[in-house]
């Protein structure tokens, strides 16, 4: 049983009705309802004390790109749904990929991906505000994208790299240090001021670099704030108390 409606509330009126949930017993559920890590988790518990496997999922694509051989899904928690029903998975999206057991996987990998992709979509509208301010056209500024594109993807997959190999400090392969950032990120909170455009976004990312910078990290890579996100905390990896 395949479930994608528009959230979990959607779902539980549907799945918790005392019809449907007596006759779940045996079944595979296969969520692909959007929601978070939690209620992933929270479903999977549900489900498999009626009696059912769970196998919870995150599209990665609009409407349009479903059963397109390039179209990216995510999946976690029963492995055994998951290969016993492959064909029908890759049928929705070539791109299909199993990423762990526990349920909440894919929703959190989910949310990981879009929040890159939200950082890059405020980024760019920051840009066009600074762009336009200084008579720039935005054909202008899109063309620029794609020359500047292979910069951007080598430094997000170094600070990637960096801060899965827990490597902060400043080395010979560092690209830029975080003073070097900082030195050119004040240009921006610079043109902010001068030109009376929103500086939310960067007065938010201002702070943090204040914060690594105000203890002596200007030699540092870039991937030294990392830990301020949370990336080295000790709880990394584990479930919440409140799961």
């Amino acid at each position: 049983m395949i479930i994608n409606v528009l959230d979990y509330a959607a779902s539980d009126a549907l799945l918790k009705q005392r019809s449907v949930a007596s006759a779940l017993a045996g079944k595979a559920i296969v969520q692909l309802t959007s929601g978070s890590a939690r209620l992933a988790r929270e479903e999977a518990r549900w489900i498999e004390a009626h009696g059912a496997s769970y196998l919870d999922g995150a599209i990665l694509a609009t409407p349009d790109f479903i059963g397109k051989p390039d179209t990216a899904l995510l999946y976690s928690g029963s492995r055994a749904v998951y290969e016993t029903n492959k064909t029908l998975l890759f049928a929705l999206g070539g791109g299909t990929s199993y990423v762990g057991e526990v349920p909440g996987q894919a929703s959190a990998l989910d949310t990981a991906l879009l929040t890159q992709m939200w950082g890059g979509l405020f980024g760019a509208l920051q840009g066009m505000a600074v762009a336009e301010a200084e008579g720039l056209d935005l054909e202008t500024f899109r063309s620029h994208l794609t020359a500047f594109k292979p910069v951007v993807d080598a430094a997000l997959f170094d600070v990637v790299d960096r801060t899965k190999a827990r490597r902060f400090a400043g080395d010979d392969a560092t690209l830029a240090s975080l003073g070097a950032h900082y030195s050119a990120f004040r240009h921006l909170l610079e043109a902010c001021q001068e030109r009376g455009l929103d500086a939310a976004m960067p007065r938010a990312m201002d702070a943090i670099f204040q914060q690594a910078l105000s203890g002596g990290r200007a030699d540092d890579d870039f991937a030294s704030l990392s830990p301020l996100f949370g990336n080295s905390s000790p709880h990394h990896g584990r479930e919440p108390a409140n799961a």
